[in-house]
């Protein structure tokens, strides 16, 4: 997703004429509330499908094919794992295949309403999977069906917004993305017996959502047939050179390292709740979603405002970078974490700094995009920085949790390697020339 020597958006993506697109100059003038509603509404259904599985129902849905504790884990791990593999494949080559669709319903609409059907098909087979295979091959397909509507979705982003504008509707679809999870937690509670409902009523959510932000979306034609897509092209969807847009790569990286410090925590934060907050696993439960909460309530504000602010004053490096920073500290807090009130008050801070990071991250990046006529599939490249560490963070938390351990996991290792990952992610920014 990121980014070049300079800031390319200006000089080459606002006011340029994309090749072969049946349009005019980048956009100027603001968009209004029913698109930026559309896209937030979007962002918010899509999600719930999606963030269900990961936060509650895969592992309902595992309970029901075996009641062996260690068994249990290592599928739900698995079928996670193997899914965020989806996620990083399939973000890169639909937004290649995104940039050269010629559909006459647009570039972007095709794929934003096949992935979500793909999506909720596989979320069906899910439901009544018997097996572990099928679980492993149906979430393996609902993600590349998701990330096949993500990719275009976010280059819609680029495509329809004007620079001035980034910052603000950044944090929007950020903070649908964190309410999101609150929802989904929420339908898995409503349907947590109910396999069918459990996976299909976020799916249809999901679909209704995408279907609406769709029929909204003005979507140029691209009336230029590209060249005959090839293994090299292929190959090229995973890859921006990182030295020739060195901006690219400094934020590509930056990217990766904050996700990978979050990761290292959630991914482990409800064993570190019972075994440092000394909670039974019912009330560790009802802190996990507690500290969802504090983290969503916090991140809401500070999102809209940093994301205001950021696009009056076209400063995008110094919050990032501020924010980062601000994350990394509130993870080492968690280490001398002695009592639930205290895990609160840690994740307002994680929700503080992440809000900001968020909201302008996301603009810094739109503002760095190398090219205008492949911008789906360069951001599909940047969305790897974020599959990727779902992937690495649960085996690299695993180990670092053993190093040491004599009695108890090693958090203190764990949360320590995080921060570090999140304050590198902080001065890799620093590098970065064509943005203030």
């Amino acid at each position: 997703m990121s980014i070049g020597n300079h800031n390319v958006l200006a000089p080459r993506m606002r006011g340029q004429r994309p090749t072969g697109l049946a349009c005019g100059e980048r956009p100027t003038e603001p968009k209004g509330p029913l698109f930026v509603t559309a896209l937030a509404f979007a962002q918010l259904t899509l999600f719930i499908a999606l963030l269900g599985p990961v936060m509650v129902s895969m592992a309902l849905k595992v309970s029901t094919l075996t009641e062996d504790p260690t068994a249990r884990t290592s599928i739900v791990g698995s079928v996670l794992g193997i899914g965020a593999l989806a996620a990083v494949i399939g973000n890169a080559v639909f937004g290649r295949l995104s940039d050269r669709t010629t559909s006459r319903f647009g570039r972007r609409r095709p794929w934003l309403i096949g992935g979500t059907l793909v999506m909720a098909g596989a979320l069906l087979v899910i439901s009544q999977a018997t097996t572990a295979e099928v679980l492993i091959l149906g979430w393996f397909v609902a993600q590349l069906g998701a990330n096949a509507a993500i990719s275009p979705f976010v280059a819609t982003l680029a495509d329809q917004l004007p620079e001035k504008q980034y910052a603000s509707v950044s944090a929007t679809i950020g903070v649908m993305q964190n309410v999101g999870i609150l929802a989904a937690t929420w339908f898995a509670s409503l349907f947590a017996t109910d396999m069918l409902l459990l996976f299909m009523a976020p799916a249809a959510v999901g679909v209704v959502g995408m279907v609406v932000y769709a029929l909204v979306l003005p979507d140029p034609v691209l009336t230029v047939r590209p060249a005959k897509f090839t293994l090299k092209e292929l190959v090229q969807s995973f890859w921006v050179n990182p030295v020739k847009h060195s901006d690219y790569g400094f934020a590509w990286w930056s990217r990766f390292l904050i996700f990978l410090a979050s990761f290292m925590f959630t991914s482990f934060r409800f064993p570190f709740i019972v075994d440092r907050l000394h909670l039974e696993a019912a009330q560790a439960a009802g802190a996990v979603f507690m500290g969802v909460l504090v983290y969503t309530l916090a991140l809401v504000p500070a999102s809209y405002l940093a994301g205001w602010l950021s696009d009056r004053t076209g400063r995008r490096k110094l919050p990032v970078a501020l924010a980062t920073v601000l994350f990394a500290v509130g993870t080492y807090l968690l280490v001398h974490v002695e009592t639930v009130g205290q895990f609160y008050l840690v994740e307002a801070l994680l929700g503080i700094a992440f809000g900001i990071y968020a909201s302008v991250d996301m603009a810094l990046v739109l503002e760095v995009l190398p090219n205008a006529n492949s911008t789906a599939k360069d951001l599909g490249v940047f969305n790897m920085a974020n599959a990727a560490p779902q992937s690495l963070a649960p085996f690299a938390g695993a180990w670092l949790l053993t190093v040491g351990a004599a009695a108890a996991p090693n958090y203190g290792l764990l949360l320590g390697a995080a921060a570090a990952a999140a304050l590198a992610g902080a001065l890799v920014i620093l590098p970065i020339k064509g943005v203030r």
